[in-house]
């Protein structure tokens, strides 16, 4: 089989759908059926992501030794030895080796994370273990004597007393957690018959994976898709899929299909891969066998990765943390510049001084974008049914020189901070936004692909010069190009790339109105 890249799905798109059930494309604003969406509802709790957890447990940890460490030799040396090189050392030492060694015994996994008379075992062996360690370099080192021997045996028994009391108070937070499913990883399964089965049975059996299968979706007709598979409901079809998708949250998706059904499964894909979800394609019944590491595993059952979300984990750690304290940084130092194009927009034309407009975001979800007014009053259109052209008289005199210059766009800085946007990402395109009169998710296939991540404030098409009037369907395609390209490639050195290029993109272009 071939490897799947966009290439294949956007084809993929592009010839007609097989029949299922007689249902036709999904159109902008469709629901889920009724029993995915009956089921969607009351799910849509936001998850925690297990990989930053064990992070911030090792991080925590590390620093609590540490302060241990400190706080004894306070309390016990101050006046005798002065904090040097030599303890700075000692301490430094064990807690690295502490938590190296909590790393080996498998002590940041969420099963020792949740649970704690085992874990607590283990971690009382390692912390021994780390100490005994510790102890023999200094022998060898010859720079036993210049430690004292109270400090160590006090942080050995203090470290203890606060790491376990640390875990046990986490044990009870992330099972709390646990029952409300924020650690689970919400799976739907493609496909019907026995491979769903024999799948769903698999994952079910493996109580440490993590995974919560919400329902089976199949494109296939009642009479040869069973409306239970393995205990699951079948919620709909793949069109159903990705409407259930956009309205609760869902981590996984994962194809029962054979492999040999190319065909079939890329014109599944064709519609899922705009999802910013994971997208795996079972192994586990398949007779093709390859190397252990060409597979990826949910607990023990074997699976091929089709799709990544773009950012997971620290990822959207990183991201969120630049967008907000880089956002608030240039919220300050833009204020002079935003309270005179304020006042310019105030006392050249009345109305209110900022224009509210909806637009998509992240998932497809509907978010109210702020920019400074640039058109008449009466004038406004909020859906952006008729895009601004050169020398179009709904714009102000005001409007225009900050359209061209984009100082109208510096409002949605709060919306960065707010989290509903990005200082760089995808542009949001309003609701009617139109290329030659037809909708942009009509001229491009794929189009709501660019909603995998957040949009953002400026892009990697806009410092390309893919900004302003899409009067033709090439433009719009070559600016959603350039949206795929940041998506795939996305790193926080290519963002700032980005914001330092913005300006020079801004003096550059010349055909925003």
């Amino acid at each position: 089989m071939s490897a799947f890249d966009v290439r294949d799905l956007l084809e993929a798109a592009s010839r007609p759908a097989p029949a299922s059930n007689g249902r036709s494309a999904l159109p902008r604003d469709a629901m889920a059926s009724p029993p995915a969406e009956a089921i969607a509802r009351p799910t849509s709790a936001s998850a925690f992501s297990p990989v930053v957890l064990a992070g911030c447990v090792r991080l925590a940890e590390l620093a609590l030794v540490s302060v241990t460490g400190l706080i004894v030799h306070g309390l016990q040396l101050s006046e005798v030895v002065p904090f040097g090189l030599p303890y700075a050392a000692a301490i430094v030492g064990i807690a690295t080796a502490a938590v190296i060694l909590f790393q080996a015994a498998g002590l940041y996994r969420m099963s020792a994370l949740r649970g704690f008379v085992k874990p607590a075992l283990r971690l009382l062996a390692m912390w021994t273990l780390a100490f005994l360690i510790a102890a023999t370099v200094m022998v060898f080192a010859k720079v036993a004597d210049h430690y004292s021997r109270v400090w160590l045996g006090t942080v050995f028994v203090a470290g203890l007393g606060l790491l376990l009391t640390g875990r046990f108070v986490l044990s009870r937070i992330i099972g709390a957690q646990m029952r409300e499913g924020r650690f689970d990883r919400r799976t739907a399964i493609v496909g019907g018959g026995p491979i769903a089965e024999d799948l769903i049975r698999a994952l079910d059996a493996e109580t440490e994976s993590g995974i919560r299968i919400v329902g089976v979706f199949d494109d296939r007709g009642d009479r040869r898709s069973d409306a239970v598979v393995a205990g699951y409901p079948k919620l709909g079809t793949v069109d159903d899929l990705v409407a259930y998708a956009r309205t609760t949250r869902l981590d996984l998706i994962v194809f029962t299909i054979p492999i040999a059904a190319e065909d079939r499964i890329l014109q599944m894909l064709a519609k899922l891969w705009v999802l910013p979800i994971d997208i795996r394609l079972s192994a586990q019944a398949s007779k093709l066998r390859l190397r252990p590491r060409a597979y990826s595993y949910l607990g023990s059952v074997p699976v091929l990765d089709v799709f990544d979300r773009p950012m997971a984990d620290w990822d959207i750690i990183a991201k969120s943390l630049f967008d907000r304290l880089v956002g608030l940084a240039m919220l300050l130092a833009l204020s002079p510049v935003m309270l005179a194009v304020a006042a310019a927009v105030a006392l050249t034309s009345p109305g209110p001084i900022l224009f509210r407009q909806k637009r998509y975001g992240f998932n497809n979800e509907l978010i109210e974008v702020y920019k400074f007014r640039s058109m008449f009053v009466d004038q406004g259109d909020a859906t952006a049914s008729k895009l601004v052209t050169r020398g179009d008289p709904r714009v102000t005199p005001v409007g225009r020189f900050i359209r061209r210059t984009s100082l109208d766009e510096l409002p949605q800085l709060f919306n960065v901070i707010k989290g509903e946007l990005s200082l760089v990402g995808p542009r949001p395109h309003a609701l009617q936004a139109k290329a030659a009169n037809t909708l942009y998710d009509q001229v491009v296939d794929g189009y709501f692909a660019r909603h995998k991540v957040k949009p953002g404030i400026t892009g990697w098409a806009q410092v390309n010069g893919w900004r302003g009037e899409t009067d033709t369907s090439d433009k719009i395609r070559r600016r959603v190009e350039h949206d795929l390209h940041y998506i795939e490639n996305w790193s926080v050195l290519f963002d700032i790339r980005i914001m330092l290029a913005t300006p020079l993109s801004l003096i550059r272009t010349q055909n925003a109105y």
